[in-house]
């Protein structure tokens, strides 16, 4: 069977060239992909979650077209220093310096976090998930290459990049379209970076404080790797000195991607990476999300109702419907109207998938399927515009309905054909998962609980205020906080 990606022409905005450009893997049939992953020393944030889904729909079409895709996403475990620096402390190292825990227990608790809640927006596992500690070797014998070509120097146990040494020969700065005359005009002297030649140049190894815990033993001191070699010794190591795919969140372009390019250069006297992806970034009710401002939610809290930022709890699905509903490069509004009007938009979709399981085909066709069909892939293929692909799928619920009416036929082929590519591209493609057939838990809870509130405002019309308390106060026992608004009561899951 001919796989599908010989038919389909898929485009991707590359953000080294800035255009859009036609996806030929370096071997046909195959694609590497390498995103960063995160940090693991807090919760993971929302942000995050709105990348690697945009990746994990990546992943999952170049696999629905037939690819054989080996997707590498990492943890980082250590080097990643405060403020994205080359001085300060490390995240990790704090975090389990305040909580008094041992490094690898902060590491454990939210490596399991990230995989829980990427696990509940039914993500798809990454083909190998390395970690930075796992590959100290390979990040030391990358550096000593550095150093043999040049690019790089050794001073008090620290080892650093020489970017200005490396300008001379390459093009530093072309991903994010900085000339390094501006950087240098930009940047001013900080403390603790007098080891460096230039300050633009950045830490391949870092020589350990004597309080530093994370520390392995190398040529030139007891120390630690920078953060941005670890993602050029993993990614190269799993996907090879060239790959086809490397993307992240756009706060990762400048320096870390940089740096990326620059190190491989270096090294292997090649550019990495074919295509630069990144996906934008999320805010929330018009602002930057900020704990101190209390413009934040965690992707936890979205499922329990238990943030002041939304009126009720919402399933992990409508949650990624929503997120969907903007395609990956541009900035996405996380609203809680926005939630409300996704959730009526998936259940729309979902209801007319279970309507559709029902019907039967007719003995002609009506309706151009061929046409909407291409028309699915076309969206995708158009760098992956996934808003545009779901304007698709609800023009399928226009024709579901005209079905189920009998205004409309599909014969036997264009119905299964019909059928196909709607569950290909809802479950497969966009990883949506249809809650909206079984009765699950948290359906059932929310019944009783909605049962329980009009029982409650019967309560208080009839003047009856101690059965009116009782009921909020017996519900708040259990953890279930009512929450008395404008537009009526709501509740969330304390």
């Amino acid at each position: 069977m001919t796989p599908l990606y010989k038919s389909q022409n898929i485009q991707i905005y590359n953000s080294l060239s800035g255009e859009k450009e036609s996806f030929k893997p370096i071997d046909e049939g195959y694609v590497g992909m390498y995103v960063c992953g995160p940090t693991v020393y807090s919760n993971v944030h929302l942000g995050n979650v709105r990348t690697f889904m945009s990746f994990d729909v990546i992943f999952r079409y170049l696999k629905h077209l037939g690819y054989k895709v080996r997707y590498v996403r990492n943890i980082t475990d250590a080097g990643h220093l405060e403020n994205d620096a080359d001085v300060g402390e490390d995240r990790i190292a704090k975090k389990a310096r305040l909580e008094q825990l041992e490094p690898m227990e902060v590491v454990q608790r939210y490596t399991v976090d990230f995989h829980n809640i990427l696990d509940k927006f039914n993500f798809l596992p990454p083909s190998i998930e390395p970690t930075a500690t796992g590959h100290i070797i390979e990040q030391i014998e990358l550096i000593k290459t550095i150093i043999d070509n040049g690019f790089a120097y050794e001073v008090n146990g620290s080892v650093y990049f020489d970017v200005h040494k490396f300008n001379e020969s390459h093009d530093y700065g072309k991903l994010s379209k900085r000339k390094l005359e501006d950087l240098i005009h930009n940047t001013r002297a900080l403390d603790g970076q007098s080891d460096k030649k230039n300050p633009q140049d950045f830490a391949l190894w870092k020589r350990a404080e004597p309080q530093h815990i994370m520390r392995w033993p190398s040529p030139w001191s007891d120390g630690f790797p920078g953060w941005h070699l670890e993602c050029t010794a993993m990614s190269t190591k799993y996907l090879g000195e060239q790959f086809d795919i490397h993307g992240g969140g756009m706060d990762l372009k400048f320096p870390h991607h940089e740096c990326e390019i620059a190190q491989n250069e270096a090294a292997k006297g090649q550019t990495p990476v074919n295509y630069w992806m990144h996906a934008n970034m999320l805010i929330m009710n018009g602002k930057k999300m900020a704990k101190s401002t209390g413009n934040y939610i965690l992707p936890g809290e979205i499922f329990t109702g238990n943030n002041p930022n939304i009126t009720k709890a919402f399933e992990p699905g409508v949650a990624r419907f929503f997120m969907l509903q903007a395609h990956y490069r541009s900035v996405l509004d996380f609203t809680n109207d926005g939630l409300l009007a996704s959730e009526k938009g998936f259940n729309r979709l979902m209801d007319a998938i279970k309507v559709l399981s029902d019907l039967k085909a007719g003995t002609n066709s009506t309706i151009d399927i061929t046409t909407w069909k291409q028309s699915c892939y076309d969206a995708m293929n158009d760098d992956f515009n996934s808003p545009v692909l779901i304007a698709h799928l609800f023009e399928a619920v226009k024709y579901i309905n005209q079905l189920k009416e009998g205004s409309e036929s599909l014969d036997q082929k264009d119905f299964t054909t019909f059928k196909e590519t709607i569950h290909a591209f809802v479950f497969d493609v966009l990883g949506l998962e249809n809650t909206s057939n079984t009765e699950t838990g948290a359906d059932k809870l929310s019944g009783a609980v909605d049962l329980l509130i009009k029982m409650r405002q019967e309560a208080r019309i009839n003047k009856d205020f101690s059965l009116s308390d009782k009921i909020r106060d017996e519900l708040a026992e259990l953890g279930i906080q009512l929450k008395d608004g404008k537009d009526g009561t709501t509740f969330s899951l304390n």
